[in-house]
């Protein structure tokens, strides 16, 4: 090869050379940029992704704040705070559409204090919670919250003069935006079947992004869904504690807060009263007008009490025409006070159709007269009582229980009955139950007195139907107690009807356990064997027993028929005590509503409807009339 040959091919190789060389350059350029551009872009995703992040948190947020039993306020409160650090908005509150007697306006329904609302307290002359914003209904943002539309606006005169017109100052504003660095004002329509306002965020932007939009409108239609869910919790909860009739608090929540003002007033040394008030002559409305009529005189029983109570006092309907009020901290004089308070207050009353109603009032005061929870409810209702038999309409100061109360005769005589194993049970449980009911001292905590009988009832029962379910002879003895105060009984005769109700059914425990469980049908001789069991309660387990003396003959009664087809002695109609009927048909009722061998419970539907059919048969009229409505009340209550 030539020299020119050689410097030929040389420079065509250099070439080459230098074309791969820069080949190689402008794809390391155009990697490098495209390196640069996914650097970008995974930088701005990672940032979407952190947002996504935030807002996910902040919803789920959001709900579990939804789901919570707390308040309402306090609920919205802890929502709109998480827009703040997550966001990086400098302040957030709910504003809500109220109604008084000067007309319609917005109002603060969250409010916190941070750097932010200090300095917006500046620009107004009133606090900021504290401010009425009265929004013309003609003006453009009104209608936006109608419509439910987002709405953004520049922080200066204008917006304050919108939201505050007449209450702001001018000179203030430059400095909040200057201090605060606030640029808008973002305003998201809150707006469902509970509530009307809206969502108000400031912040330090001033134009929103159409993400940021959607986010705030997002999270505007969970605060509505938060504030429909807290309001059915708090409706759920309030149903739940008061009485549906005279919205007054229920018996359930009334016991327990008897018992927690007792621990209270131990704890404290401070005496409360219990007042028992009965409205007079309710059958006698019901009998002449109607039971509507009755129901529209408790109503305004309720709202006499209702208006004449503190906010810290427990007005509650325990019963049919039964309340009762706890006044905490009031001594006996404050409690005869307050109590011909609302005597004179509802006998000033006229009531549609009836006309004037009066009731009968009990007072007693808890560590003045007793300790004893169960002998403060005893002798205020034994006051109660003494002023209906006295006359009605007037109010009595209970007197320290002086004769044996009827919780004391039946515990005497489970006692007895257990200790001198006059039924035929487990003997170590047997004395389980005895020490049980010897030792019960009543304490303002735990189970009262009643209670523990009830349960002695219940343990005795299980063991010869293990059907029997825990509850049910406290439910007996209610509905039985309520059936007698339909008619007027004298208290003498209600006691003697609850001692009677835990001691009915013992000589049960007497019957030949496979006949009670047996599913086939009974021969007569069988049947001749289980309808002995009222003789045996009476005559074999009751008869030796002190102080009972009096319940026997109820008891011997309590399955003869209206129409002389019970047992054991064929009595009919008005020759069957009163107290023996109610324990009839009570009786009654629960076994239809329990299982038996034999067949299902039914349903308490159906177990009225089998009531209503003996009615004039098995129960007199007015029993089954009396013993319906006595249903309906206790399902109300």
């Amino acid at each position: 090869m030539g020299l020119f040959d050689w410097i030929k091919n040389s420079g065509e190789k250099l070439r080459r050379v230098e074309d791969k060389i820069y080949q190689q350059r402008t794809d390391f350029v155009e990697i490098y940029q495209k390196n640069l551009a996914l650097e970008k872009e995974i930088s701005q995703r990672t940032e979407e992704l952190y947002k996504a992040n935030q807002t996910l948190l902040t919803l789920e947020h959001v709900w579990d704040m939804m789901n919570s039993s707390r308040p309402l306020s306090s609920v919205l409160e802890t929502i709109v705070s998480s827009l703040h650090g997550e966001f990086r908005y400098l302040y957030s509150c709910i504003i809500q559409k109220q109604l008084d007697s000067k007309g319609e306006f917005f109002a603060f329904k969250t409010y916190f204090q941070n750097e932010f609302s200090a300095k917006f307290d500046e620009c107004l002359k009133t606090p900021l919670f504290e401010t009425r914003i009265n929004i013309g209904k003609n003006t453009s943002f009104y209608e936006a919250i109608e419509d439910k539309k987002f709405k953004s606006y520049p922080i200066n005169e204008d917006i304050f003069n919108l939201f505050f017109p007449d209450n702001f100052i001018p000179e203030n504003i430059a400095e909040l935006r200057k201090s605060t660095l606030v640029k808008s004002l973002m305003v998201l329509p809150i707006v469902s079947k509970e509530f009307t306002g809206f969502l108000a965020v400031f912040s330090p932007r001033e134009e929103p992004k159409e993400s940021e939009v959607n986010f705030l409108n997002l999270f505007a239609r969970q605060i509505e869904l938060a504030i429909t869910i807290a309001n059915l919790f708090e409706t759920v909860k309030k149903q739940a504690v008061t009485d549906p009739l005279t919205d007054l608090f229920n018996r359930r929540f009334y016991e327990d807060a008897l018992a927690r003002e007792a621990k209270r007033a131990l704890r404290l040394n401070q005496p409360f009263t219990l007042i028992s008030l009965d409205l007079d002559k309710l059958k006698h409305i019901n009998d002449m007008h109607g039971h509507s009529a009755g129901d529209i005189a408790i109503k305004t029983v309720a709202k006499v009490i209702t208006k004449n109570s503190r906010s810290v006092d427990v007005p509650s309907r325990v019963g049919g025409e039964e309340f009762a009020i706890i006044l905490p901290g009031v001594d006996s004089n404050g409690g005869l006070i307050a109590a011909e308070r609302i005597r004179a207050s509802l006998e000033s009353e006229q009531v549609e159709t009836v006309g004037k109603i009066t009731a009968s009032i009990g007072v007693a005061t808890f560590i003045e007269q007793t300790t004893n929870l169960d002998e403060l409810v005893e002798i205020a209702d034994k006051a109660m009582y003494f002023a209906k038999q006295n006359g009605r309409n007037q109010v009595k100061l209970a007197e320290a229980e002086g004769e044996v109360s009827w919780q004391e005769v039946a515990v005497d005589a489970f006692v007895q009955i257990l200790d001198n194993h006059k039924i035929p049970f487990n003997s170590s449980m047997a004395e389980n139950l005895s020490k049980k009911l010897q030792t019960k001292q009543e304490k303002t905590s735990g189970n009262s007195t009643k209670d523990l009988l009830y349960t002695v009832v219940d343990t005795i029962s299980k063991s010869y139907a293990p059907q029997h379910q825990e509850g049910i002879t406290k439910a007996k003895v209610q509905l039985a107690s309520a059936i007698a105060k339909r008619f007027d009984l004298q208290k003498a005769d209600v006691d003697k009807l609850k001692i009677a109700m835990l001691l009915y059914d013992i000589g049960n425990i007497m019957v030949p356990n496979d006949l009670l469980k047996k599913t086939s049908p009974l021969t007569e001789e069988e049947k001749a064997t289980i309808t002995k069991h009222p003789i045996y309660a009476a005559q074999e387990i009751l008869k030796p027993i002190n102080h009972v003396s009096n319940i026997i003959p109820i008891i011997e009664h309590h399955h003869e028929n209206w129409d002389g087809t019970g047992y054991p002695s064929k009595k009919k109609g008005d020759d069957i005590p009163l107290i023996s009927q109610i324990i009839l048909i009570v009786d009654s009722y629960y076994a239809m509503i329990s299982e038996r061998p034999y067949r299902k419970a039914y349903s308490e539907e159906e177990a009225l409807e089998e009531i209503k059919k003996l009615r004039g048969k098995k129960y007199s009229e007015e029993l089954t009339d009396e013993f319906i409505h006595s249903i309906e009340d206790l399902k109300r209550m």
